[in-house]
């Protein structure tokens, strides 16, 4: 088992080695305690080339649903690439 602040600030990588910025949090199912989805501070690049406006003052954050993680150890890797991710359904509550 591992604490789940030990996964924030991992950078997070797609399939193709792109970096897509940094865990900043988690979501995570009360009844079942297992985490759902992570919310990821994008890197400057991946906020332009997904096209997304850069804000004045902090990060554009998403958030991938688990499924989309290939493993985690010292970084995050995605088992989606780059364009993949595009078409990657938003996380809803």
């Amino acid at each position: 088992m591992v604490e789940i602040t030990r996964l924030f600030w991992k950078k997070a990588f797609t399939a193709d080695n792109f970096e897509l910025g940094e865990i900043n949090s988690a979501d995570v199912d009360m009844d079942t305690w297992q985490i759902k989805s992570m919310f990821v501070n994008l890197t400057d690049e991946s906020t332009q080339r997904l096209g997304f406006k850069q804000p004045f003052l902090g990060k554009v954050t998403v958030c991938l649903p688990v499924s989309a993680v290939r493993t985690i150890a010292d970084h995050a890797i995605l088992n989606q690439t780059f364009e993949q991710l595009r078409n990657l359904k938003q996380c809803k509550e």
